[in-house]
């Protein structure tokens, strides 16, 4: 039924705001690292319970596995709503870049600061390994935006989840209540494919 009449006709006129899938995922990647790096610069500085070496070793597994953990976490669900995704409607909202990282941002800031401080105050049990595992989660966040880019650019279409699906901190683009995601073309909005923000082109 042309996407089930082009959505009740794009409901009446109304629309939905949508926000880019890569760029909630995104969002998380830098202010992780951002507070990760520091956490681990400053964890190096007490001796711990179990001395500087082995929490280096420790933060060094814990990094790695937070990487491929977070970049490898719910991959099928995302390709499962790419593969069925429908076209956005007319009257569909696309909401900025900027606008959806600070209300993810807005949405996290205590459980980061709260993660800030759990990283500094796990160093005087294993120094350093509480910052590395918070920049592994940022770094893997990164990465699956990254393979989600991959997957706009092997689609030849960007991916979008209605806003008012997000939970209520502006995260979980994957969640259980996103029953669908929409498209549009590679061109739209103001993100590039994977989220990062789309370099202007000089005009001829």
């Amino acid at each position: 039924m042309s996407d089930t009449v082009t959505r009740e006709a794009d409901v009446a006129r109304g629309g939905q705001g949508l926000a880019r899938v890569a760029v909630v995922v995104r969002a998380g990647a830098a202010p992780l690292v951002r507070l990760g790096v520091p956490a681990a610069g400053i964890g190096a500085v007490p001796e711990g319970l179990t001395g500087r070496l082995v929490g280096v070793a420790a933060g060094t597994v814990l990094f790695v596995t937070a990487t491929a953990v977070t970049a490898l976490a719910h991959r099928s669900r995302y390709a499962a709503l790419a593969a069925g995704a429908t076209r956005a409607g007319r009257y569909d909202l696309l909401q900025d870049r900027a606008v959806t990282v600070r209300n993810w941002r807005r949405g996290h800031r205590w459980l980061l600061l709260l993660a800030f401080v759990a990283a500094l105050g796990s160093a005087f049990a294993l120094p350093v390994a509480g910052g590395l595992l918070l920049t592994g989660v940022g770094t893997g966040l990164r990465l699956k935006a990254r393979w989600l880019g991959r997957r706009e650019r092997a689609l030849d279409a960007l991916l979008w989840v209605r806003v008012d699906w997000l939970d209520r901190r502006g995260g979980a683009p994957a969640g259980k209540a996103v029953r669908e995601l929409r498209t549009t073309g590679v061109g739209a909005g103001d993100a590039a494919p994977g989220g990062a923000r789309r370099r202007a082109t000089a005009s001829v």
